[in-house]
């Protein structure tokens, strides 16, 4: 049988046609292709064009992995315009069954699916396969998710645990909050504002403004060219890492303050779960950043937790290294559903 499924975000839309054996689980992927999702007015189109460019049969079914809350097989996306309906989805595309799942949701679904070559472990813990897994990911935003075990399966639940509070821990991050609470003229700073793409360039433009440091020419005026535009075609983050990592002391900082955020925020998700079971760092950003995940200011942070650093200390912490966990989750949601 043919499946359809997507990983729809606010940057990127990935579609996997594949051909699966629901007897046993099995599948092989066909075809895939990447879209920029703010190019287009809605799903459909884009899968339009995905079905057109081939010469397989309409698919039975369909799985798409959304960034955004999804309620009764609907979701608006977060970071997007689109409203999307599992039932409208159904009716336009002509194919039987289309399922929508919150994008973590299936993150959670496919790191049961990962190979030990696919995870870089940052901490080895001590791992209780009755415990509950966590998954988080930063992205263009920060997603949340986790598992309970109900006896040989596991059940999921999304959050939108990425829209609580920024928790600041020191006096720089103190400024960062004022900074951005005048800035976008609101008390509420999401946790999401920090530990994310969109984390790091606010990061930057904090400190860039207090003057932490030189910003260099080269660097300041790629920053300048993405703040002055409308269509976004700049990646900041991907420009202020690379700085990182050739050594601008401004992007260096950025950076460590976007890892230690991020390790905090993993380790505020950690004490609430107890996630014996595992804790996954999923997003592109981690993976693609992976020394500075490794080099001890994450895991630091994560288990800088006061009289509970014992307990963080037992928790098995995974970096993802597979960037299409989702499609895999969306594949393996629709083989068992």
């Amino acid at each position: 049988m043919l499946l359809l499924t997507g990983d729809i975000g606010g940057t990127k839309t990935i579609l996997r046609l594949v051909e699966a054996d629901p007897q046993d689980k099995s599948f092989k992927s066909i075809r895939e292709q990447k879209y920029v999702s703010a190019s287009f007015p809605d799903l459909v189109p884009i899968v339009e064009d995905f079905l057109a460019a081939g010469e397989q049969e309409t698919p039975e079914s369909a799985c798409f992995a959304i960034a955004g809350p999804v309620i009764d097989n609907n979701c608006r996306l977060t970071n997007l315009s689109w409203d999307l309906s599992g039932n409208r989805l159904e009716k336009e595309l002509n194919i039987g069954k289309v399922r929508l799942i919150n994008d973590f949701a299936a993150n959670s679904y496919g790191v049961l699916g990962l190979k030990d070559t696919e995870l870089a472990t940052i901490q080895t813990g001590e791992i209780n396969k009755n415990a509950p897994i966590a998954v988080i990911g930063a992205g263009t935003g920060l997603g949340q998710s986790f598992l309970i075990p109900q006896g040989e399966i596991y059940q999921v639940f999304a959050t939108e645990g990425g829209h609580t509070d920024f928790a600041p821990r020191n006096d720089l991050e103190f400024d960062l909050l004022k900074y951005l609470q005048a800035k976008l003229n609101t008390s509420h700073i999401s946790v999401e504002r920090i530990a994310s793409g969109q984390g790091i360039i606010s990061i930057y433009q904090f400190l860039r403004d207090a003057n932490f440091a030189a910003e260099s020419s080269a660097i300041g005026e790629s920053i300048s060219r993405w703040e002055q535009e409308t269509a976004k075609t700049i990646d900041p983050a991907a420009i202020i890492s690379q700085g990182a990592a050739n050594g601008d002391e401004l992007c260096a900082k950025t950076m460590n303050m976007f890892i230690e955020a991020y390790g905090a925020e993993t380790g505020n998700m950690a004490l609430k779960l107890l996630p014996y079971g595992g804790m996954y760092i999923a997003g592109g950003i981690a993976a693609k950043n992976l020394s500075l995940m490794q080099d001890g200011n994450f895991l630091a942070a994560f288990q800088d937790k006061g009289r509970m650093k014992s307990l963080m200390e037992r928790i098995p912490l995974h970096v993802v290294l597979n960037s299409e966990v989702g499609l895999l989750g969306a594949i393996l949601y629709l083989l068992n559903s």
